[in-house]
């Protein structure tokens, strides 16, 4: 059974910072690119990060680039990502995503075609 499982939300003030995490199993996680997208109340989802097989390759939304950092563990099969400076508008539920094409360019894409799996997500919050 995959999962993703995604932790390290909560509530924060504008110009502080929150590490996310998400730990995969069910998966062979170095074969998967991953990503970060959110979705706040009343929008659409959004891409934020995504980072290939390696992690030498990464992709952000012009509006975290920056401020936010995508990173990768494939010996902890985990994915994280560090956000700093954070905006009242960064405020929303973070999911993490499995991409099935190895590149971080492949899930650069808010309808994300080729993730596979997906978390649960974790809320952040940003109090201005």
């Amino acid at each position: 059974q995959v999962q993703l499982v995604e932790s390290g939300g909560g509530l924060v003030q504008a110009g502080g910072s929150l590490r996310l995490s998400c730990a995969a199993s069910g998966i062979t996680f170095s074969t998967y690119a991953m990503g970060w997208f959110r979705q706040a109340p009343g929008k659409e989802r959004e891409f934020v990060a995504s980072i290939n097989l390696s992690g030498n390759s990464k992709h952000y939304a012009d509006s975290v680039k920056g401020r936010f950092a995508i990173s990768r563990d494939n010996a902890k099969n985990t994915v994280y990502l560090q956000m700093n400076s954070l905006k009242p508008e960064d405020t929303a539920v973070y999911y993490c995503a499995a991409g099935a094409r190895g590149s971080a360019q492949s899930m650069a894409i808010r309808t994300c075609p080729y993730c596979a799996y997906w978390g649960q997500g974790t809320q952040v919050t940003v109090s201005s």
